[in-house]
Formats: structure tokens, C-alpha cells, sequence
């Protein structure tokens, strides 16, 4: 235990580390500034917010610092990956049967209530278990068959379980989830070293019943497309046209980018922030930060969260294990995606999903299970630095 100790401090990625650590104060600032007039306007007191963030911050550590001692293979193993499995099934029928979260016209139920950590969202543990699952199931059978001989027909049971969990996520929260779930199986495959005509046929699988779920989603579309989601869907071309209904958080998302010019109004001097702005501590937190620190409040965040990405994708390609190449890719890939949809969705460039920033809106599971990922990527970080060690020497 005492050398598995030494040898990790010896290789514990601290440029990783820190960054992250750096993004999550940063958010933490920032909940802390968008945040004080939504809580004065619910009767909360004005740290309300920022307060829950710190708690939820310390949970996300002690998390981060679990995952980061606990070596990555261990993810193949089938009893974790069935602990794993039944977890979730507990979650999404625990969030159907008892779920919150549902107001009139959305009709979502995407919370549950655990106790003595208060809300928790499914499907945030769905994006991390859907890399795991898939790198495991992918590795396993790549030692029974090898890559090359691997066929889609030999992997049924995780394209059947994604199956599962994509239909369940689009049933109960934001579409969002759904193309970032899509996102990250396509990248965990894509980088588990398959040929790239078997990668074409694991696609055509997955597009195939990718496309099925829409057919049903769109057949069940009183239950998906909710009145909330289609305002999003009409409001995208044009938000100014419904500026008093679905179009109002884009609008004023706009008035708040545009307010702050490239060196912004100011370090808490946000005047979208006073009631204009909806819930602006959370998935349009971005127009907050540009409306206050203008562009230096933008390479904060995209240099962070850029470099997180790098980190992860540098380790996917140096990495000669295929387990540790997909877990990475993976994790990096649901913050690309992720990063993407937000961003996207606050500046028009695609419709609103309400999909959170990484690292930096409020939001409890988001940090948690971001951090239980970024425990993990260290951890592959400081085996793959050990195992190319012993290669040189």
C-alpha cells in the first residue's frame, strides 16, 4: 500500500488536478454573483446558492479523491459493472415512481430526493456509467475476440443497455442528455481500436435503432416534446419573435452577451442578473460571465475546460491499453459535447436544452459525477505515466 502510495504521488497529474480545482472556484464565484437575486426572489437568503454550491463542492472532492486512488481497470470487472448497472435501474425507476421536478408544461420528471444529499439527477450518472459500461463490455470481449474480428452482433447487451438508458434519459429530462449519451458511445467505440469498416457496421446498429427511439419519441411526442421543448424548438430560428414566452431566457442571454462588450460591466455589476434572466446560476451562466468579465471571463473558462479536453484526449492516444484509451476518450468527449450544447444553446448556435456548463453552473450531481470522471482520469493519467516510465527504462 505504502509504495502504491509513493508511486502515485510521484505521477499524480497536478496540471490536471489544479485546473479543475481552478474551474470549480471560478463557478463557485460566479454561482455566487448570478445567483443573489434569484435567491432574494424565492425568499432564500442571498447565498443561498452559493452556500449549497460549497457543500456540494466538498462531496465532489471527497468523490474526485476516491476515484483517483482506485485503479481504472478494476472498471472491467462484470460484478462492479452489474453494482453499476443495478444502480441505475434503481435510479430511473426511483425518479419514475417518485421523481420531481415536473411544472406545468414541462412535464419532466428528473430529480429524485436522496437522504442527507438532497436532489440528485439520473441522468448525470447515466453519461458517466455509459463510458464505463461501454469501455468494460468493449474490453472484455476484445480479449475473447480481439478488435479486428469484434462484430456488432457480439455486443447486443451494451447497445441494448444504451438503448435503455437513452429512451429513459429522453423520457425524463432534457433532450441534451440525449445527444450527449449518443456523443460518448460513438466515441468510446470509435477509440477502442476497432477496424473502420466494423466501426461503420456498429454504427449503421446504432443509428439504426437510434432512429427507431425517435420514431417513438416522436409517436409519444405529448410525453417528449412537451409544450416547454417545442417553445424551444419555434424559438430557435427567431427568439425575438416569442420574447415573452419560450424566446425570453435566449433574448435576454443575448442582451446580457451583448451588454458586457470585451471587458465587461464588471465583477458582480450584472444587470441581466436582477430578475431578467431566469435561474441565470445555471445552464446560461456563460452570458453572466460575459455580461461581468467580458472575454477574460471566456479564456477562463474555455482555456480550462479546452485544456481538460486535451488532457484527456493526450492520454487516450499515448495509452497502449485499449480499457484506459476508452475511459479517457470517453470522458473527454462528454465534456466536448457537453461544453458544446451549453455554449451553443446561450449563443443561438443550436436550440436551448438546458444542458449545464461543466465545472461551473450550480448543480450538485453535475460536480459530483464530473469529479468521480476527472478521480478517474487522473488515475489512468498516473498509470499510463508509470507504464511509459518503465518502457524508456
Amino acid at each position: 500500500m505504502n509504495n502504491y502510495l509513493k508511486r502515485y504521488a510521484q505521477n499524480f497529474d497536478y496540471p490536471l488536478f489544479f485546473t479543475v480545482l481552478m474551474l470549480s472556484l471560478f463557478g463557485l464565484v460566479m454561482i455566487y454573483s448570478s445567483s443573489i437575486m434569484v435567491a432574494i426572489r424565492k425568499d432564500y437568503p442571498p447565498d443561498y446558492y452559493y452556500l449549497k454550491q460549497v457543500k456540494n463542492l466538498i462531496v465532489a472532492f471527497i468523490a474526485f479523491s476516491i476515484a483517483a486512488f482506485f485503479p481504472y481497470k478494476h472498471y472491467a470487472n462484470k460484478n462492479i459493472m452489474l453494482l453499476f448497472t443495478v444502480i441505475l435501474v434503481v435510479l430511473f425507476t426511483w425518479v419514475k415512481v417518485a421523481g420531481n421536478g415536473a411544472e406545468a408544461g414541462i412535464g419532466s420528471k428528473s430529480w429524485i430526493t436522496v437522504p442527507g444529499l438532497g436532489n440528485f439527477q439520473p441522468s448525470e450518472y447515466a453519461k458517466l456509467f455509459i463510458i464505463l459500461y461501454f469501455a468494460g463490455a468493449f474490453y472484455r470481449k476484445a480479449q475473447k475476440y480481439t478488435f479486428e474480428k469484434l462484430q456488432p452482433t457480439e455486443i447486443f447487451y451494451p447497445i441494448f443497455l444504451w438503448i435503455l438508458v437513452v429512451a429513459g434519459v429522453a423520457f425524463e429530462t432534457d433532450l441534451g442528455a440525449v445527444i450527449i449519451l449518443c456523443g460518448i458511445a460513438i466515441s468510446v467505440v470509435a477509440s477502442s481500436g476497432i477496424p473502420f469498416k466494423t466501426f461503420w457496421k456498429f454504427f449503421g446498429v446504432l443509428g439504426t435503432f437510434g432512429g427507431i427511439i425517435l420514431a417513438i419519441l416522436f409517436t409519444l411526442k405529448g410525453d417528449v416534446l412537451t409544450p416547454n421543448r417545442m417553445g424551444r424548438i419555434k424559438s430557435y430560428i427567431n427568439p425575438f419573435e416569442y420574447e415573452s414566452g419560450s424566446g425570453h431566457q435566449v433574448v435576454n442571454g443575448y442582451y446580457a452577451i451583448g451588454g458586457g462588450g470585451l471587458e465587461g460591466r464588471g465583477l458582480g455589476q450584472s444587470i441581466q442578473k436582477l430578475g431578467y434572466l431566469p435561474e441565470s446560476q445555471t445552464d446560461f451562466i456563460m452570458a453572466i460571465i460575459l455580461e461581468e468579465l467580458g472575454i477574460w471571463g471566456v479564456l477562463i473558462v474555455l482555456g480550462g475546460l479546452g485544456f481538460i479536453i486535451y488532457k484527456g484526449l493526450s492520454i487516450a492516444l499515448r495509452t497502449k491499453d485499449p480499457l484506459a484509451r476508452m475511459i479517457a476518450a470517453g470522458i473527454a468527449s462528454w465534456i466536448g459535447f457537453q461544453t458544446f450544447i451549453n455554449l451553443g444553446g446561450v449563443t443561438g448556435l443550436i436550440p436551448l436544452t438546458g444542458v449545464t456548463l461543466p465545472f461551473i453552473s450550480y448543480g450538485g450531481t453535475s460536480i459530483i459525477m464530473l469529479s468521480l470522471a476527472m478521480g478517474i482520469l487522473v488515475n489512468i493519467s498516473m498509470f499510463e505515466k508509470v507504464e511509459r516510465k518503465k518502457s524508456i527504462s
